[in-house]
Parts: structure tokens; C-alpha cells; sequence
């Protein structure tokens, strides 16, 4: 598919990300002018809240013509809160436009996706935008992208002039006057090209300079395979560059493999609910084709759905087209059942995710009366289906519905939404941070399920602790005889379930379990006894072997002026953070280290008062470490707790027997 490109648009918050997309669909003939984000005006912000608070919210998929191609492209959030929708369309792009600022340079949220764009190798594009403004330098901006992000970063152009005095940028590889004329610009270029072939280089020692065909054939041919990050400059905002960008990215990415003779497969990777159609579900296909009223099976559920219609959208405009075909995005109406991620036909030649959203906050919800509720469930649980990661809990018998976020503005949007959609008014209580639990040492858990009758479920259990970050590991070293294979799938089914409450109510990580005993009986077992005994095994082990309390943390990067740096280093220490010896940067201060998520809540807002608002904050997830002694957090346990046996196992044998 020569003639396509998947590409998404990725940024810290207000780099220019929606400006840049409608500059691009103005250009493209799609749109008649183009929108405004802060007059609310934008295509791809069409949601209420976006439009109101003028940031996106969502991930919006946009598709325009460009050269005799066809170019789907995707605007993501460029705000901490919604890095979820990130993640989510990284998967399914091919190449990428990374734009920073040229003012404020590399930004916290800008080094996370990069992170995450190199991990998964997709050919990327830097953007550096706001070349008008006050304070744009795209030498440093240059040095700092290649300082922070990849050497492999280079100039494809050389701005023509700054601030004010912006006029563009002039291609250096149109001829070889312009390779010559960008100053260092070109010498960046033509040296990163000579320094990756034998040939070129021994060229460059010899004349001094290259051939600029050469170094337009080895950037593109580099540029595509993600082995060189060309970069370019711009001004949005006034529409100086954007054609410029527009014509890099059909010469300099990638298009798209997949064959359409193959099997069908696919991912789901974002929902919308239309008024009319209910669910739609926006499909990467990677192989195979899928046409109006086929037939399509979802490998995750195991289900099958007919296709209604098959749309391409543009903001809130959608076609029925009829036909997505290998290497398309397209939006698949009548999968009523559809989530987030899952694999449409065969999951094989589907790329795997990068997880780069980790909530570390969780709230209560609250709405106006008690019949609110089915209807207040209902929403969540439809908000929930397009966002996984605000893993709904709910307390049936307190009747209290708890989500996990990732900031406070999520929870701002969470309202709005749930009130412009639902009609339904919903407020959040303070923020509490996401602890977990380890166990504290090596031990075993046991439990013998015998009554009341008909019950026969025994089990033992070995468990041990795991270095940080290494999560759940499960093994089993019981035998068929003892234990039939489909009892044995069942516990290791319901571990990961039993894990999810320690003895503080928070989920258990860290550590292997290991099934080393387990006991079935012929007349009197019941197929969901091991439903009911492995949490019970589980946490009687947990129960013998204590567990430890482990806090999220934030990794930061701080830069202050100078005559602020001894009080902010004592707030540091105040907050309990560990930081590397601050560098001197001009009259600025930078630091580096990471600190308690519980600590600093409040620390952006305190770090604007004691700096005069000089101060530069920029965090991201930044892994668990065990609490201090001092430290303790406990959360109020969902349903009857499996070490009070007599009444969890009345409690679990009625909800079976429900269901």
C-alpha cells in the first residue's frame, strides 16, 4: 500500500499538535479554513470538554489526500492525564511526528513517547514548532533533541531566521548551494550521513562536503527505516512549514505492509458511541480485508459480529466507504461487544503494546440520589470499555463505585463528560495514591476445602518475593493424577483475581506463586470448588508470610534559577526524594532524582510560589519502592475477605449459585 500512510502526531501539551492537524486538512483541501483550538473551533476537538477547556482529550482520527496519497492521521492528547490514548494509537501507527516546542524544547511528556516510539521502532519525524515566538532558539533546540533524545536526530532543513523574524525553512537536500548554505544545519547532515556509509565517508574526509542526491537518497532511505529522525521547523499557528512537513512525511516514512488476500487481523484500538449506530470501533487491519456485512471473529472474546457499515471519519464527519483493506484504519460499525485491544481475526502479525500509562491515583465517585445508581454503573461501564485502564471497582454492598486516574484534570473531563453524555451529575472525592503490597518473605499458604459438602478442594502453595517491577509469576509442579488439568488451569486462572487484595487491601506484586500441592476427589469435588480455595490458599500464605507496603514514585527533572536552588533542594529532602548532584546550566539550576508520589501532590503548585513561577517541573512513572516504616496505607477490602473462611466461603458459594 505505496500510496498510504498511518502516522500519528505526538507532543507535550500545548506544542501545537491540533494546530498543526488542521493547518495540514486546510492545506489538504479537506476543511475550508482552519480551526482554532483555544476558540474551540478545532476538527479533530469535538468533544464538549475539549472545546471548552481547548485541549484535546481523545485521540482523533483524520484522513487527507496529500500528494496521491492518502494519509491517516491520528492528533493524540498531549497532556499527562490522558497518556492512555497515547499508548493505545502508537500501536497501530507506521511512522510518527514528534513536535516540540521551539521555545520551551524537550518536554517530560515528549521524552515518554520517545521512549516508547523507539521501543516499539517507528520512524519518527521532530516538528520543532512556534519558530514566531519569543524565545525560540532552534540551535539549542537542535542540541537538546540530539542531547536528550537520539544523536540520531538531524536537520532535514535550515530555518530562515527566528522569533519575529521567521520566514520559513529551506530544504538542504533541494541542491547542493543548499547543503552548502545551512551552516551547521548541514554539517550536521552531511556527516551523519557520511559517518553510516564506508563510501560517503571516505568522500566527506576527502572533499570536505557531499553530493546533496547522496544525502538525499541515504536520509530518506535512513528516515524511513527509523534509522535517522530528520528534523524540521515551523509556525503552525500562521500555516509557515506545514506544507514542508506534509511533503516529509509521504517522502520520509514508511507506508504501510499487509497483504489483502490474507487472513483477516487486526486490533481495535479505539470506541466512540455514535446516536445512531451504538458502538463503533476503529480497526487497525494489519492482513486480509473485511467488507460491509461480513462476518468477522474477535480472537480475544471468541465471539463473532457482522459489520453494519465500515466509515472513514474526519472529526465528526464519517463516509461509508464499505471496505477496509490491509494496512487501513477505518471506523467498523455493529461490534456491540468490541473493547479496547482486542484482536480482530488472528492476533498473528499484530504488534504488541508499550504500557506507558500507569494511574497512580484512585477516587470515589458520588452522584445526587440512590436511583441514580444503575444509570451511574451503566455510564462507567461504558467509559470504562473506552478507557481499560480506569479499572471500575465497585462495592455492591456499600454501594460505592471507586476508578483509577491519572491526574486531577481526568477527573474534571470524567464530569463533564458524564454529564453532557449522560445527562448525569458526578463528582469525585480528594485523590488517594495507588499503593501495592509484597510479600515480606518466603513461605507457603495452604487450605483444605472439605465443607460443607459437596466440597473437596485442597491446595498448597509456595510463595516468594520478586525484585521490583517483575510483577505476578506462576508456575505448577502438581502432577495430572493428583490434580485434573482443567482444575489446574482454574487456579491459575484465579491467582491473578485472588492477587488483587493483600492484606491492606492493596494489590499484591512482586513475587512468584508456585502451585507445589493440590488434591482433587472423584465423587465430591465440584468444578468451581478451586474458584472459591485458591484465593483462600492465597491468602493464608500471604497471612503467615506478612506483606510489605510499596509507594509509586515519580521520576522529575527540575530546572530553577539559581538563587532558589537551596530552598527547593530542602523541599526535596522535605518530601523525602533522592536526587543526583544538581549541574549549573547558565544561571539555572537543574536536578534530577525521583520522589513519593504521596508527598507531592501539592509540589507543582508549591514549586510556581516559591520560584515566582520561574521554577520547570517535568515527571513521569517512575516504578514502586517499598514504604518506609513509618508509612502505612490500608483501603477498605471489596466482598468478604477469604481469611474469615466460614463466611467468604458462604459469601462466594451464594454468588456462585447466582450466577
Amino acid at each position: 500500500m505505496k500510496g498510504l500512510r498511518n502516522v500519528g502526531l505526538f507532543a507535550h501539551v500545548d506544542a501545537g499538535k491540533t494546530t498543526t492537524t488542521e493547518q495540514m486538512l486546510y492545506r489538504s483541501g479537506r476543511i475550508r479554513a482552519p480551526g482554532s483550538v483555544d476558540a474551540g473551533t478545532a476538527q479533530t476537538d469535538w468533544l464538549e470538554v475539549e472545546r471548552a477547556r481547548g485541549i484535546s482529550v481523545r485521540a482523533a482520527v483524520t484522513r487527507f489526500e496529500w500528494r496521491d496519497v492518502g494519509v491517516n492521521l491520528v492528533d493524540t492528547p498531549g497532556h499527562v492525564d490522558f497518556l492512555s490514548e497515547v499508548e493505545r494509537s502508537l500501536r497501530v501507527m507506521d511512522g510518527a511526528v514528534l513536535i516540540v516546542s521551539a521555545v520551551e524544547g524537550v518536554q517530560a511528556q515528549t521524552e515518554v513517547i520517545w521512549q516508547a516510539l523507539r521501543e516499539l521502532r517507528i520512524p519518527t519525524l521532530i516538528y520543532v514548532n512556534k519558530m514566531d515566538r519569543i524565545g525560540a532558539d532552534p540551535a539549542a533546540v537542535v542540541a537538546q533533541v540530539r542531547r536528550l533524545l537520539s544523536a540520531d536526530a538531524v536537520p532535514a532543513q535550515a530555518p530562515q531566521g527566528a522569533e519575529a523574524t521567521f520566514a520559513g525553512a529551506r530544504s538542504l537536500t533541494e541542491s547542493d548551494e543548499a547543503l552548502a548554505a545551512g551552516g551547521p544545519f548541514g554539517t550536521l547532515l552531511a556527516e551523519a550521513v557520511a559517518e553510516r556509509d564506508e563510501r560517503l565517508l571516505a568522500h566527506y574526509l576527502e572533499e570536505g562536503t557531499l553530493p546533496c542526491a547522496e544525502v538525499s537518497a541515504a536520509l530518506t532511505a535512513r528516515a524511513r527505516r527509523g534509522e535517522l529522525f530528520p528534523i524540521l521547523f515551523g509556525a503552525s499557528g500562521k500555516g509557515i512549514g506545514v506544507g514542508a512537513l506534509m511533503d516529509a512525511i509521504v517522502h520520509l516514512l514508511p507506508s504501510p505492509g499487509g497483504d489483502p488476500d490474507a487472513d483477516v487481523a487486526g486490533v481495535v484500538f479505539k470506541l466512540e458511541r455514535d446516536p445512531v449506530m451504538g458502538r463503533v470501533a476503529y480497526v487497525r487491519l494489519y492482513g486480509g480485508t473485511i467488507r460491509n456485512r461480513d462476518t468477522v471473529r474477535n480472537a480475544t472474546q471468541d465471539t463473532t459480529d457482522k459489520v453494519t457499515q465500515i466509515r472513514k471519519i474526519d472529526g465528526r464527519k464519517a463516509e461509508d466507504v464499505g471496505l477496509l483493506q490491509a494496512g487501513d484504519i477505518a471506523a467498523v460499525c455493529g461490534w456491540s461487544r468490541a473493547r479496547i485491544g482486542d484482536f480482530v481475526g488472528s492476533p498473528a502479525g499484530v504488534p504488541g503494546e508499550r504500557r506507558m500509562a500507569v494511574p497512580l491515583l484512585t477516587v470515589q465517585a458520588h452522584w445526587q440520589n440512590e436511583a441514580e445508581y444503575p444509570a451511574v454503573v451503566a455510564a462507567f461501564q461504558e467509559l470504562a470499555d473506552e478507557d481499560p485502564h480506569l479499572d471500575l471497582q465497585w462495592l455492591q454492598d456499600e454501594r460505592e463505585l471507586h476508578l483509577k486516574v491519572m491526574g486531577p484534570i481526568q477527573t474534571e473531563v470524567l464530569a463533564s463528560v458524564l454529564q453532557s453524555r449522560f445527562g448525569l451529575a458526578v463528582t469525585f472525592g480528594a485523590p488517594s495514591v495507588i499503593y501495592k503490597e509484597t510479600p515480606a518473605g518466603m513461605g507457603e499458604g495452604y487450605v483444605a476445602y472439605l465443607a460443607p459438602k459437596p466440597c473437596w478442594a485442597i491446595l498448597r502453595f509456595s510463595i516468594e518475593p520478586l525484585p521490583r517491577g517483575s510483577g505476578l509469576v506462576y508456575a505448577s509442579t502438581v502432577r495430572g493424577e493428583r490434580l485434573l488439568e482443567s482444575y489446574r488451569n482454574e487456579v491459575a486462572r484465579r491467582v491473578p483475581e485472588a492477587l488483587q487484595q493483600g492484606l491492606r487491601g492493596w494489590e499484591v506484586t512482586d513475587l512468584k506463586v508456585t502451585l507445589i500441592e493440590g488434591e482433587h476427589h472423584v465423587w465430591h469435588t465440584h468444578p468451581l470448588d478451586f474458584v472459591i480455595a485458591t484465593p483462600m490458599g492465597i491468602m493464608d500464605g500471604l497471612a503467615r508470610i506478612g506483606t510489605r507496603l510499596l509507594e509509586p514514585l515519580l521520576r522529575f527533572r527540575l530546572s530553577v534559577p539559581e538563587e532558589f536552588g537551596g530552598k527547593v533542594m530542602n523541599e526535596l529532602i522535605v518530601m523525602r526524594g533522592v536526587f543526583e548532584t544538581p549541574v549549573l546550566a547558565g544561571e539555572r539550576m537543574e536536578i534530577e532524582g525521583v520522589l513519593p508520589v504521596a508527598t507531592s501532590l501539592d509540589f507543582p503548585a508549591r514549586l510556581g510560589s516559591m520560584t515566582k513561577g520561574r521554577g520547570v517541573l517535568s515527571t513521569s512513572f517512575g516504578g514502586y519502592q517499598e514504604s518506609p516504616p513509618d508509612v502505612d496505607a490500608e483501603r477498605k477490602r471489596r466482598g468478604a475477605n477469604p481469611l474469615d473462611q466460614a463466611r467468604y466461603i458462604l459469601a462466594a458459594r451464594s454468588a456462585l449459585s447466582a450466577q
